[in-house]
């Protein structure tokens, strides 16, 4: 089996069969083997999975409706909280009203007992009683409420005696609902709220409202039941009325607290229980398990809470879950039955194929391939039934091949026999070359036209080497004489070499001694040169300095001239401040006048105001009189502070002149000081002139003196700079001389290695031409021509090698298949 170990080696097309390869390998071999078992296993897995989903999401659809439906019974409650919190604080606004009335300010029982009545009259329904009592003189005062009037604040028995302590002039005392007899006998559920007066010390007002007549605002249906429970938990207001005899007002609504306690703390909420107690069965709430919502009413510890058994609660979560599950049971079946039909059919059909497929495979190629289907499996029908009839073809073409190629392996033997004679007769001439016979020649013409070309192809390399030969043979006696004659020669040139380094080196010396004398020189020269430089530099700061004093005494006199305008500019603006000064005294002198006007007004104001007081005095009505002594004091109030602010202004006024006439008097004063200045600078004007002309003489003597300092410089260090450049060509002559001294050793050196190089050449081209006399040649046969690497030269005689006669080419004459050497020919050796 093949088995990819690089994933980069088949990229993302493997991917896929990686995986399959991987699920073959978990997948057990029996399994593989048969399709129906596959099939029937993945129509289970596909059963079990629509199965799993539709239950899930028949869970997630049920989970989903039940929490709308809580969230409805939430919203459900918190409005009934709403509803009742709006009630209540209408009664404790209606409290507080009365509380703060005038009437109830005056403390007249008489005249609180008659708005009380009347305020009964046009108030809601729902009061029942309103009173004011004295909880110092513990008293009713006033009442609504006949048995109340006069009485002891003790007989109001839904309030106890502790409830006026704990009630404050901002948020009143709430009672529990107790029962009271109504105006015509019957009875009814109220609740009592008691608030100090304020401001009043031992006074109360005590609101009785009907709280059983609210009970038709809450939530009323056969399947819910409401109820409202106080800050002790006990029930005091149901959404029936308490029962026939109220036997369900107060009554305590115990089991369940810790739905009351959430409701209070964490806010509105809605669960399911599963117990009951008293108060739902005296509502006839038989439901073992029920949907409970509480809210508690905002400013106060009431909670109400709503019951509704599950099965009405959740009657379309029920039914939404029974037919999701319905719907996933028949969709699991459908899937079960479509898939065993279309399988069966399938698998029945694959094992036919697979049966034919076997006997094929066993040699049984006139097995019927033929069917009626036209779907996958009938395409593969036609499929295996091509391959039959490809592979019978291939089987005759396998024939009529191996047929051929037994031929072709007789052929092949007679030929390899005929190579193999052949070979051996050119492995005998190979031994003989090898051995140094160069004479020695293959037959060329043999029946294997290769072979022939192998023989021809090794006897032109034999005469080749044969002509090479020969000629190296002449070529080692011509270099061995001329080694000689280098050598001598190199002797010669050795010594010559010697005497011209002792010659140099003398030179050098010299330079030596030269170069240093100038060094002493240049040193001296560049010393004087910067002398030069600082006293040329010295006077160019002093011209610099006296410049910049002239330009000083330029700036001055031009800031001098700038001030004097601006002084006269001052004296200008001085002239005109005191012309606006003076019309300024002028208006002054018109506002001075006008206040006395007003003045005038105001008192004249301030009598009406008298006279009106008088005439109120004489009114006949009270009410009038009231109204025009206010208006008449008002005027003379304002009449009188129209009067005050007129002294003020002319205080102020007065206080301007003063200071008007004073900066009059400055601005004058500056003026003559500002003619004087003007003077004083005029003259530092011209002072600053003479001063800018004697620094510009300096500044002219100065320039002079730094000119000549500049030259002198200039001449200085063109002195300097010959003496420089004469030490430097001494410098370059020693290190000249010391180069030729050390390339006239290097010669001398490089000659004594010639003259060894030259000795050894000649040892070594003796001993080549004794290598070359073990090779036997024929002279005769090479007929003038000697082929040399791939180039074939004629005329042995003559010119056979070019040898490269430029000097120091030593690296060229190595003896590669293109260098040539020029040598005489035989005859004249």
């Amino acid at each position: 089996m093949l088995i990819i170990t690089d994933y980069n080696l088949c990229g993302e097309d493997c991917a896929g069969w990686i995986a399959m390869d991987f699920v073959r390998r978990l997948v057990p071999a029996a399994i593989r083997r048969r399709y129906a078992v596959k099939f029937g296993i993945a129509l289970l897995v596909l059963g079990l999975s629509v199965g799993l989903i539709g239950f899930v999401a028949t869970a997630g659809i049920t989970h989903e409706v039940e929490e709308r439906v809580q969230a409805d019974h939430t919203s459900a409650v918190q409005q009934e909280a709403q509803g009742l919190q709006m009630w209540n604080e209408q009664n404790e606004h209606t409290i507080g009203v009365i509380a703060l009335s005038d009437v109830v300010v005056s403390d007249d029982p008489d005249a609180i007992e008659e708005r009380f009545l009347d305020w009964e009259e046009h108030l809601d329904a729902d009061t029942v009683a309103i009173s004011y009592v004295d909880t110092g003189g513990n008293e009713v005062l006033a009442s609504t409420r006949e048995e109340y009037r006069e009485a002891s604040i003790d007989e109001i028995d839904e309030v106890p005696a502790e409830a006026y302590g704990e009630a404050t002039e901002q948020v009143p005392w709430v009672s529990s609902p107790s029962l009271l007899e109504g105006e015509l006998g019957e009875e009814t559920a109220a609740v009592t709220y008691v608030l100090s007066v304020p401001g009043e010390e031992n006074r109360a007002i005590v609101y009785t409202a009907d709280i059983e007549a609210y009970s038709g605002q809450l939530q009323n249906s056969e399947d819910v039941t409401t109820v409202v429970v106080d800050e002790n938990d006990d029930v005091m207001l149901d959404d029936v009325g308490y029962g026939d005899d109220y036997e369900t007002l107060g009554l305590a609504y115990d089991g369940n607290e810790s739905l009351l306690e959430s409701a209070r703390t964490a806010g509105a909420d809605t669960v399911e229980l599963e117990t009951t107690n008293a108060v739902l069965e005296a509502h006839g709430v038989t439901a073992e398990e029920y949907v409970a919502s509480s809210a508690r009413v905002a400013g106060t510890d009431w909670v109400v809470v709503t019951h509704e058994p599950t099965e009405q609660a959740y009657g379309f979560v029920m039914a939404v879950n029974e037919w999701g599950m319905l719907a996933t049971g028949v969709g699991v079946l459908l899937i079960g039955a479509i898939g065993t039909v279309l399988g069966r059919n399938t698998s029945a059909a694959i094992d036919r194929l697979t049966d034919k497929a076997q006997r094929i495979e066993e040699g049984d190629l006139e097995v019927d391939l033929e069917t009626r289907r036209i779907d996958n499996v009938g395409r593969l029908y036609e499929g295996f039934d091509s391959m039959r009839v490809a592979l019978r073809e291939q089987i005759d073409e396998a024939e009529r091949a191996r047929e051929e190629a037994e031929r072709e392996r007789e052929r092949t033997a007679e030929i390899n026999d005929h190579l193999e004679c052949t070979a051996d007769d050119y492995s005998d001439v190979m031994e003989a070359a090898a051995d140094g016979d160069l004479t020695v020649r293959m037959d060329a013409d043999a029946d294997s036209e290769a072979m022939a070309e192998i023989a021809r192809q090794f006897n032109e390399m034999l005469a080749e080497i044969e002509a090479t030969v020969a000629e190296l043979n002449r070529f080692a006696t011509s270099v061995a004489t001329a080694s000689e004659e280098v050598t001598a020669s190199s002797e010669e040139v050795r010594s010559a070499s010697r005497q011209v380094t002792q010659s140099i080196q003398q030179i050098a010396d010299g330079a030596e001694r030269q170069n240093e004398s100038l060094q002493s020189v240049n040193g001296e020269m560049s010393a004087l040169s910067t002398t030069t430089e600082e006293i040329a530099s010295s006077s160019n700061e002093v011209a610099d300095i006296a410049e910049r004093t002239v330009e000083t005494g330029r700036n001055g006199q031009e800031a001098a001239r700038e001030a004097i305008a601006a002084m006269d500019e001052i004296e200008v603006d001085a002239d005109e401040t005191i012309e606006e000064i003076r019309r300024l005294e002028n208006e002054v002198q018109q506002i001075d006048e006008l206040l006395v006007s007003i003045s005038e007004i105001a008192r004249q104001t301030n009598m009406l105001a008298l006279n009106a007081n008088i005439e109120a005095s004489r009114s006949a009505s009270a009410t009038e009189d009231e109204g025009f002594a206010a208006v008449a004091q008002e005027v003379k109030t304002l009449s009188e502070d129209v009067a005050e602010a007129a002294d003020e202004a002319e205080d102020r006024l007065a206080a301007i002149r003063e200071r008007t006439e004073h900066s009059v008097d400055e601005v004058e004063g500056t003026s003559t000081k500002i003619d004087d200045a003007s003077k004083k600078v005029a003259d530092v004007v011209d002072a600053l002139g003479e001063i800018a002309e004697l620094a510009q003489q300096t500044n002219v003597g100065v320039q002079e003196i730094s000119a000549a300092t500049e030259e002198q410089a200039a001449s200085t260090q063109e002195v300097v700079a010959m003496v420089d450049e004469a030490a430097t060509i001494s410098d370059s002559t020693s290190d000249e001389a010391e180069t030729v001294t050390a390339a006239a050793e290097e010669q001398t050196s490089a000659l004594t290695e010639v003259t060894e190089s030259a000795s050894t050449l000649s040892g070594q081209a003796s001993q080549l031409s004794a290598a070359l006399d073990r090779f036997e040649t024929d002279p005769d046969d090479l007929e003038g021509t000697v082929a040399v690497g791939d180039e074939t030269v004629e005329d042995v005689g003559g010119t056979v090698l070019e040898a490269d006669r430029d000097a120091g080419s030593a690296d060229g004459g190595a003896g590669g298949s293109g260098d040539v050497f020029t040598f005489d020919s035989a005859e004249d050796e």
